[in-house]
C-alpha cells in the first residue's frame, strides 16, 4: 500500500477509527451474531448473470449523494424512491454508499433502499477490517466491496471467506494490471475495474479495455466509472463487457431510473 493515493489514505485512516468506535458499541461477537441472524441474502451474482444470459446489460445502479471530488451530486436525496425507480427501469442490483464523512452516505440509506425493492444490494464503503463484513450483513447488504489498493491479499482472502460463510457476494475492485493479478487470486467471479485514476481522478475507459486480455474465462468484468453516454455502453458491450457500475450519471438526472433506461437502451447496443 506504499503507493496508495493520499485521498484513499485519508479515507482508510478514518475507517480504522470508525471500526474502533463501532467495536466499543457492538463488540465483534455481538455484530457477528446480528449478521448471522439475518434472513438469507439476495443473490447478487445470480442477478447479474440472469441479465447477461438474457442478452441484456447488468447494471449495478448506485445510490450516492456526494463524492470527495464532485461534492453533492443530488440535493433532493431519497434512497427509497431512487431504489424503486432503478428497479422499475431494469437495474440488476443496487450499490449504496454507507460512508458518512466523504460521501454523505449512511447505513440507514442501504436499509431504506433494500426495503422497498427486491434487488440485491452492495454495501459501497471502504473495508479495512473483518468487522465491517459482519457489519455489512447486519445492515442487510448482500455484497461487499474489496478494494485491492486498500488491502493486502491476506486481508482480502480473510474478508472474502467471512462473506462466503455469510452467503454474501464479493466485488473486488482493481485499477491496473498489478492489482488485477491480485484480484484474480480471490474466489469471486466479480472483477470490478475502476476507470478512475485514484491519484489524478481522471477517467479513461481504456483502463478497462486495456486489461481484458488478462481476464480468464469465468470472471465477470464490471466496468466502473466513466460510463456517461450510450456510446460508452456500446463500446464496452462490443468488447464483451456486459456488467456496469454507474452512479454519477444517474444521480444528476431528474429520474435516475429513466436515465438508466436511456443510457442502456437496447437501440444503442452494438450490432
Amino acid at each position: 500500500m506504499s503507493g496508495t493515493p493520499d485521498i484513499l489514505k485519508k479515507i482508510l485512516a478514518v475507517k480504522v477509527e470508525e471500526v474502533a468506535a463501532a467495536r466499543e458499541i457492538s463488540p465483534l461477537t455481538q455484530m457477528r451474531a446480528i449478521a448471522e441472524a439475518q434472513t438469507a441474502p439476495r443473490d447478487f451474482i445470480g442477478a447479474i448473470r440472469t441479465k447477461i444470459s438474457a442478452g441484456n446489460p447488468a447494471v449495478i445502479a448506485e445510490i450516492k449523494k456526494a463524492s470527495p471530488s464532485k461534492g453533492v451530486l443530488r440535493e433532493a436525496f431519497d434512497p427509497a424512491a431512487i431504489a424503486a425507480d432503478y428497479e422499475q427501469h431494469g437495474a440488476a442490483c443496487l450499490s449504496v454508499l454507507t460512508d458518512r464523512q466523504f460521501f454523505q452516505g449512511a447505513p440507514e440509506y442501504l436499509h431504506e433502499a433494500r426495503t422497498v425493492c427486491s434487488l440485491p444490494v452492495l454495501r459501497k464503503d471502504f473495508l479495512v477490517d473483518p468487522y465491517q463484513v459482519f457489519e455489512a450483513r447486519a445492515m442487510g447488504a448482500d455484497c461487499i466491496l474489496l478494494i485491492v489498493s486498500a488491502l493486502a491479499l491476506s486481508q482480502m482472502r480473510e474478508m472474502e471467506s467471512i462473506a462466503e460463510a455469510l452467503g454474501m457476494a464479493v466485488l473486488v475492485e482493481a485499477h491496473d494490471a498489478a492489482e488485477i493479478d491480485l484480484a484474480l487470486q480471490l474466489h469471486t467471479p466479480l472483477l470490478g475495474i475502476n476507470n478512475r485514476n485514484l491519484r489524478s481522478f481522471e477517467v479513461s475507459l481504456s483502463t478497462t479495455l486495456d486489461q481484458l486480455a488478462r481476464i480468464p474465462e469465468g470472471k465477470i468484468v464490471v466496468t466502473e466509472s466513466g460510463i456517461l453516454a450510450p456510446a460508452d455502453v456500446a463500446l464496452m458491450r462490443g468488447m464483451g463487457v456486459n456488467a456496469f457500475l454507474v452512479g454519477e450519471a444517474f444521480m444528476r438526472a431528474p429520474s435516475p431510473g429513466a436515465e438508466l433506461a436511456r443510457l442502456f437502451s437496447p437501440a444503442d447496443r452494438p450490432a
